[in-house]
Parts: C-alpha cells; structure tokens; sequence
C-alpha cells in the first residue's frame, strides 16, 4: 500500500496523471524552462523543440552508449537556427533539440508518440534518447537530453522553438490490459459505444466506408506539391488548397471499398465510435502486419475522457492517417487495421479530455487537424 511519504510519482501503478508529471518536474526530474500553459495534458507531456536543428543525411538510432548529439555531428548536413521558424520540407529527414531533458528516478520510465496534429498532416515524428536502441522509448532512470527526428512526408511546414509536435508518458509500472480484462471493462464501461467489439489483444478498429454524410464522404486523400503549414497556426489553412475529398457509393454485390494509391497519405475514420473512461488511457496499436500490405500511421495516445460520458462525449471515432506501400491495396468496410490498447491510470486526472480542457477532438467524427478550416 502507498504510504503518505511517497512521492506522488510512485502512488498508483501505471500511467502517471497530470498532477504526477508536474510532481515529477517540481523535484528536478524533468529538466525543462517553466511548462507552457496547456503543456501538460490529462496523461502526458507535450514536448517543445528546442533552438537547434540539423538537416540529417538519414534517420539513425544511436546505440548503447552512444550521445545522440554524437551521431548529429557525423551525419548532420547543415545547423538550422529554430528561433524564428524554419520551414521544414517534405522528403527529408531532420533533428531536433528538445526544451525538455530528463533525469528520471529508478522505477519511471517514459513512451513518446506524434501529438494528433501532427500525425493528421502527415509530419513523421519520433523522440530519440542517448543510447537508444528503439525509438520513442525511454528507459527508467534516463538522465540525459531528448531530441526529435521530424520528416514531413507530403505537406512541408513551419515550426519555431516551442512548437510542439511529440507527446511523452510516464509510466511507474506497466499496467497494460489483457483481452479478459478488455472484456471485463467493457462490460462495466461500454469501450464500444454500439455493438460488440473484437478483442485482440485489445479493442479491433475497423474502417468506416459507409459514409460520413449524405454525400457519402468516406476520407480525404492529400494533395501534393502545397503550401505551407505553420504547425502553430490553427484553422489558418483552406481544407480545399490541401485535400481533395473521397465519395463512395456501393459496387461489387452492394460492398464498399477504396483503392490505396502507393505513397498516398489518406485521412479515414473508424467504424467504432469509442471511449477512454477516466481511470484509463488507451493507445492505437497496428492490428497485424500481415492483413495487407498498407500501414495506418497515426498520433497514438488517447487520453482520459476521449469519447466518454464524464467528458462530454457520447463516443468518438478513432481518425487514421493511412498510407499504402508498394502496390495499390483495396480496404473493404469494415477492415480490421488497428487496435485500441487500454492501460491503467496511476491516479484519476482532476482535468479529463474534453470539455474540461476544450480539446480539439472530443466527440470527433471525421475530422481534419486543427490548422485547416473549411471554404467560406
């Protein structure tokens, strides 16, 4: 049992909840200037780029015992001054120093994953530690800086220290849900808002072809060769300059389906509208690599609240950025592509995503990232 001389960090077991993250940074374990407001989020850390960046040659982890800063000497073509904004361009591969460092305690260990944004315009991100041998994992008891590999993969943008396009966890023990414990909250706390959910090693998410509205808007796939996106402008961006929309209507024996186009980024909608009771946080993981060859590369973290009750939603639909390799590939209605992992909260959140934070997703249906905003 917890006693009260704990620190706050060590109450509970799993994810660590805004009042924890802030505890942990109060007494030096994240090394970082003063939070940002709204920088702290229900279950995780939004993390800000830093001054510096450098255009890379190619992506790279750099290893057991190796800096990351070591490696940028090596491989880096050219400095890139933040201070003022820097466009980024689509086809290449950058880093970045991070405004938060860390010196975690035995025991805290940390996932990072892109913020929604970031993911829904296509921007390939990932947090790279010294040492590391996997990327957007840091271990427990990591003392040293973070940085930021960014690739903008089809629309080109403009980011500035203190933009923030990754997000952090903290966890003080695994707390991962197995497929009877899914069941077993589901039954207490609907995870499906309708019908009866698959599990697999967590909730089945399947694609939504029915159609959004009457129109039978189903998606948007990506225009290429755009302007530019500033990362902190939102609703400063015509939906038109930089979607074109996808309509559907029925074939083949009354099926609905659509042909992936290789190397095309895509914005699709989930059958299932689901929810994350407040005492859970949840994460997207891929259904299985083997279903086709098409990966649904999206933001991750879903926070405490999505789509549920307590926070003003009624259910909401998970957005999946799509993207097929290779060879053209048909989604059917009703796919199999990712799963829903939910994992235990180290403590309830006083501040739930949703109404109590004015999130940019709550109660979602298909939606575009915040920077764009519909044609007058």
């Amino acid at each position: 049992m917890s006693s009260a001389s704990e620190p706050a960090w060590l109450k509970g077991r799993g994810i660590l909840a805004a009042r924890q993250i802030e505890a942990l940074a109060a007494a030096g374990h994240i090394v970082a200037p003063p939070f940002a407001p709204g920088q702290v989020q229900p279950a995780s850390l939004d993390l800000r780029l830093g001054r510096r960046a450098w255009r890379m040659r190619a992506s790279f982890l750099p290893g057991l015992g190796v800096k990351v800063e070591d490696r940028i000497r090596q491989l880096s073509l050219h400095e890139i001054d933040l201070s003022d904004g820097a466009v980024l361009e689509t086809g290449c591969v950058y880093v970045a120093e991070l405004l938060e460092g860390l010196a975690l305690p035995p025991g805290i260990a940390a996932a990072a994953n892109p913020k929604s944004s970031t993911g829904r315009i296509d921007v390939f991100t990932r947090v790279i530690a010294d040492g590391a041998r996997a990327f957007d994992t840091i271990a427990a008891g990591y003392r040293g800086p973070l940085f930021a590999e960014i690739s903008p993969k089809t629309f080109p943008i403009l980011a500035r220290t203190g933009s923030r396009l990754s997000q952090a966890r903290f966890r003080n023990a695994p707390g991962v849900l197995d497929d009877e414990e899914h069941r077993a909250l589901h039954d207490r706390e609907k995870l499906v808002a309708s019908g009866d959910p698959v599990f697999q090693r967590g909730v089945a998410v399947s694609i939504d072809l029915d159609g959004a509205d009457a129109d039978g808007l189903i998606g948007y796939r990506a225009k290429r060769h755009t302007g530019l996106i500033d990362v902190d402008r939102p609703a400063s961006r015509d939906l038109a300059d930089f979607w074109e929309p996808i309509r559907i209507a029925r074939r083949n024996g009354g099926r609905r389906e659509i042909i992936l186009d290789p190397g095309e980024f895509y914005i699709l909608a989930s059958k299932e509208a689901v929810r994350v009771p407040p005492d859970y946080a949840a994460e997207m993981t891929p259904f299985d690599p083997l279903v086709g060859e098409f990966r649904v590369h999206y933001a991750g973290f879903f926070d405490p609240g999505f789509g549920a009750a307590e926070a003003g939603g009624a259910g909401s639909r998970a957005v999946l950025e799509v993207r097929s390799h290779d060879v053209p590939f048909i989604l059917e209605d009703g796919q199999l592509v990712a799963r829903l992992v939910y994992e235990a909260m180290a403590e309830r959140p006083a501040a739930l995503y949703g109404a109590d934070l004015k999130s940019n997703y709550q109660a979602q249906g298909l939606k575009l990232s915040k920077h764009f905003r519909a044609p007058a």
